[in-house]
């Protein structure tokens, strides 16, 4: 029998440790937070992450695909619902790990895996918050200029007018000055 590509399973066949992990996520999704041990957190890690982008994603397609890993609708629903509403604005790292030291009959290392429901850290939501301001103050000044770009031609108009009548009117001034003078003269 040749080996398996990404190394030993865990339970001894492929098919074991894929009902294996479904049941693992199933458990994790019910109750939010598992202990096992160490390898099977691991393993589940990513095949539960999927899952929740899965979910995440919100459609029919997806939904199907989801039931066909894990048979229980009641807690497929609950992923679907309420944990993609929790991690939606999360971009990945829906798991957590956390080593609890060995188990006292066989020595196994333990670890609880636990699903991070919490909001982005406030830091990241500041930043995102500031990303976003700085992006309608562009988008606003961008509408600035477009709407300041035709008032700016109707504003240089009047001023090109102006600038016409005082000139006309400087050389009408030595025209009447002249005339004025022409008709002085004849008065003389």
């Amino acid at each position: 029998m040749p080996t398996p590509a990404k190394g030993p399973r865990l339970g001894g066949g492929a098919a074991h440790e894929r009902l294996m992990l479904a049941n693992l996520s199933a458990a994790l999704f019910e109750h939010k937070r598992i202990t096992t041990t160490v390898t099977k957190a691991k393993r589940l890690k990513p095949y539960a992450e999927r899952l929740v982008t899965f979910a995440k994603r919100g459609d029919l397609s997806s939904r199907r695909r989801v039931l066909g890993l894990i048979s229980d609708k009641g807690i497929v629903h609950e992923l679907f619902t309420d944990i993609a509403q929790a991690v939606e604005n999360r971009n990945g790292g829906y798991t957590r790990i956390t080593k609890i030291g060995n188990r006292k009959g066989d020595n196994a290392p333990m670890a609880v895996i636990e699903l991070v429901l919490e909001p982005v850290s406030a830091k990241q939501a500041v930043v995102a918050e500031a990303t976003s301001a700085a992006q309608r103050d562009a988008d606003k000044k961008d509408a600035e200029k477009a709407e300041a770009a035709p008032v700016a031609e109707t504003e240089e108009a009047p001023e090109a007018e102006a600038a016409e009548t005082e000139a006309a009117a400087t050389e009408e001034a030595p025209a009447a000055e002249e005339a004025a003078a022409d008709s002085k003269k004849d008065a003389k």
